[in-house]
């Protein structure tokens, strides 16, 4: 296990060996016999099965947590929990309304699970940091906040209706500006903004509608001179270019995409 080598390459630099960070989530739980419902919802389940991950895969860097219904949840969205998969979001409350008409308020640090992870940092950090593995902070990315809180209308939204749709995503941005301040709080090595399903638009949608709404959240990273990086998942090849230039050190993308491809690119 390697922390600076980890980071040493998410920033870019050259290192003896590829460092391994495995973005494991629900299978931390499955490591310890626990069920994903009951993992997600306890701080002493969610340490050790994160040291466990840790340890088992001999890692460099390991997610303090893989959920990306943590923010909608603080911020009012329901969720349905499961005993082998993360939540899923099953309410919308900006579906027919803006943030603003609703009077959304920012997440704090005892909303939805916030407590939960506060805790679960605070003992796992330590441990993590004995075995020399960096812990990774995983921060919705803007876009898939946005359709935890409209749903799939805010696809059809970044085309038909771009004012309600620069409205929910501008106000994504600002909760992920608060998530990552909490992620850097407990200790964070990496904080990474996760956006899967940014590699569904255009690369003109992406600048329009991503690009903008990550960069509070980036600067926060860096004045906390932290590492940062974004990832997305899918077939991004459209939007990989703006991926590159959205300002993090790093990114991560999905098995299928053309590494080559990839290196020349972010190398340009």
């Amino acid at each position: 296990m390697a922390k600076q080598m980890l980071l040493d390459a998410t920033m870019g630099k050259s290192t003896k060996t590829a460092p391994w960070l495995p973005y494991a989530g629900v299978n931390c739980a499955f490591l310890i016999n626990e069920k994903a419902d009951t993992y997600f919802r306890s701080p002493k389940l969610m340490a050790k099965g994160v040291v466990e991950g840790a340890r088992r895969y001999h890692a460099d860097g390991i997610p303090l947590s893989f959920d990306l219904s943590l923010e909608a949840e603080s911020v009012g969205c329901e969720l349905t929990y499961w005993e082998d998969n993360v939540p899923s979001v099953t309410s919308h409350p900006c579906k027919d309304q803006t943030p603003e008409e609703l009077c959304l308020k920012m997440p704090s640090k005892t909303s939805g699970r916030w407590p939960v992870m506060f805790q679960a940092a605070k003992t796992a950090k330590p441990q993590l940091d004995e075995m020399d593995c960096a812990m990774v902070g995983l921060v919705t990315g803007p876009l898939t906040l946005a359709s935890h809180l409209a749903g799939t209308k805010i696809f059809t939204a970044l085309i038909k209706n771009k004012e309600y749709a620069h409205s929910v995503i501008k106000y994504a941005g600002q909760v992920i500006a608060v998530a990552t301040k909490f992620y850097i709080e407990m200790g964070c090595d990496i904080i990474a903004l996760v956006d899967p399903v940014a590699s569904q638009i255009r690369p003109g949608t992406f600048r329009e509608f991503v690009t903008p709404y990550c960069k509070e959240a980036i600067d926060i990273i860096h004045d906390a001179k932290r590492v940062s990086s974004f990832f997305i998942c899918g077939d991004c090849t459209k939007v990989a270019e703006e991926v590159c230039l959205i300002g993090t050190h790093g990114f991560a993308v999905d098995e299928q995409m053309n590494m080559n491809f990839i290196r020349d690119l972010a190398r340009r």
